[in-house]
């Protein structure tokens, strides 16, 4: 799907939309209302919401619908996330937020181009579908998950790519965490540029 061919939407699919804490990366421990798409062609092998991959089966919400609902909660930061928001024209929703006064943050693989003036890029790449190339100017964050040891050139590979101002992490995949995390810990020590993300939601068992 080309940005040009996107439409300008004012309703998405949604497989879910809550307040919570913001559990990974630069964001970490922030209270974040989160608004998850429908619909991803990525097709990560551990992708813990596989649920979300199929777009259909996830109902439209309107615009209206999704910031009444953000406007129940005290949050000043709604993160985009998915399945694969950027599939999707989310400016109107993005302007939207912004206008209340909401800080809007994407977490994105990077696949496909945006259309919306976020205010923060948390760019994930996969090796399933290849960024596209200004994923790597728009990101303030690379976060780069590590199931393997073979993950950590990889991870180099796209540190060498991304603009100057973006923040680096690495950070375990949940069922690997026990293996690669003291091999991320040392990594980080010899590679100080980069930082470990946790997915502290999970240890405070909250969504």
């Amino acid at each position: 799907m080309e940005e040009s061919n996107k439409s300008k939407r004012t309703s998405w699919p949604v497989m879910e939309s809550f307040y919570t804490i913001q559990g990974e990366g630069h964001y970490s421990g922030r209270a974040a209302y989160f608004i998850r798409t429908g619909g991803c062609d990525v097709g990560c092998v551990w992708c813990d919401v596989k649920e979300s991959w199929e777009a259909e089966n996830h109902p439209d919400t309107s615009l209206e619908t999704l910031l009444s609902e953000v406007n129940t909660t005290s949050t000043d930061f709604v993160v985009v996330t998915g399945g694969e928001p950027a599939m999707y024209s989310i400016e109107n929703l993005v302007i939207a937020l912004q206008n209340e006064g909401k800080e809007v943050a994407i977490e994105t693989s990077g696949c496909y181009p945006l259309d919306a003036k976020v205010d923060w890029y948390c760019f994930s790449p996969k090796k399933f579908k290849k960024p596209v190339p200004e994923a790597y100017e728009k990101a303030h964050e690379l976060k780069v998950v590590i199931f393997n040891k073979s993950d950590f050139k990889w991870a180099e590979e796209h540190a060498e790519k991304i603009n100057s101002e973006c923040f680096l992490y690495l950070q375990p995949e949940w069922s690997k965490e026990e293996q690669m995390l003291p091999l991320i810990i040392e990594y980080v020590k010899n590679n100080p540029k980069w930082k470990i993300s946790l997915q502290t939601h999970k240890y405070m068992n909250i969504p």
